[in-house]
């Protein structure tokens, strides 16, 4: 269950807590009396139990978009038809931890749906945040929370598919050299595997966002960079980075670990439940 101020937005997995869902929805009203609870009950899980889809209200009315406030920001969400519940609540925490280190720097925030990085960047007195999303909806919805909290003269939004622009910013012909413009980079991607079988696939995609944001970060700049996939491991996932700095003659001190906020919490006997994990390296040169 995830909390937007007064509304709840639940999912049900299993079949056994979809049978509960009526007591479920009773107890949160008793607990919390919100204005609305909403189900979003769309995983591929279901369908392994033979549950449908089932996405609406459970209990009160929502109007549509509506603003909330996280970590002092304001942040519009859209908990009916938006990602997931409507915002990555998981990485509360590292929103605040990343954007400390943005004092002064030019940021170049990739996969920013809605902001969360982007903005705590800027508030915390970036330069200037470049931010980049495939989804056109998205980016659109980062640039009204930036005007929102009084942040759009340091923020900017663009529609473009990640791999691409990177790419293309990061090509050098025979004799060219490349000026790496950043201080401050942020993969924060979409799982790039949903299953055991396509991971091989997933570790060549992360190696290649690496390899161009090595290219692209300056010597003695921040590489912030998480996976969300519990089929890729951290020890995997680190070891993908490190080959993808080999190749770009990167030298980098890995300065901190993050992990999924803890109201997500880790049961070490179910590991898929530790599914988010993520590194903060320097490029020391």
């Amino acid at each position: 269950m995830d909390k937007y101020e007064d509304v709840l937005v639940v999912q049900t997995s299993s079949l056994g807590m979809d049978r509960r869902k009526t007591e479920i929805v009773e107890v949160l009203k008793n607990i919390f009396s919100p204005r609305a609870i909403i189900e979003r009950n769309e995983s591929a899980s279901r369908k392994f139990e033979g549950l449908a889809d089932s996405n609406g209200p459970l209990a009160g009315e929502l109007p549509g978009r509506f603003p909330i406030k996280l970590n002092g920001l304001s942040f519009e969400v859209d908990v009916l038809d938006g990602h997931k519940t409507g915002l990555y609540l998981d990485q509360q925490v590292n929103y605040e931890l990343v954007g400390r280190l943005a004092q002064g720097a030019n940021v170049l925030d990739c996969f920013s749906f809605l902001g969360g990085f982007a903005l705590h960047c800027a508030r915390a007195g970036a330069a200037n945040v470049y931010g980049l999303d495939q989804s056109e909806e998205a980016v659109k919805a980062a640039g009204v929370n930036a005007a929102a909290n009084g942040l759009a003269d340091r923020c900017s939004f663009a529609t473009a598919n990640v791999f691409d622009w990177l790419k293309e910013r990061s090509h050098t012909g025979p004799h060219e050299k490349l000026i790496p413009p950043y201080d401050l980079i942020i993969l924060d991607p979409p799982s790039f595997t949903r299953t055991r079988e396509a991971v091989p696939n997933a570790l060549r995609g992360y190696k290649e966002i690496h390899v161009r944001a090595f290219k692209l970060l300056k010597p003695g700049g921040m590489l912030a960079t998480f996976c969300c996939s519990h089929h890729v491991d951290a020890t995997t996932f680190r070891d993908v980075i490190l080959s993808a700095a080999y190749d770009t003659r990167s030298l980098l001190r890995q300065t901190a670990i993050f992990s999924q906020s803890p109201d997500h919490p880790i049961i070490p006997m179910i590991p898929e439940t530790e599914y988010l994990k993520g590194f903060l390296f320097e490029k020391v040169a």
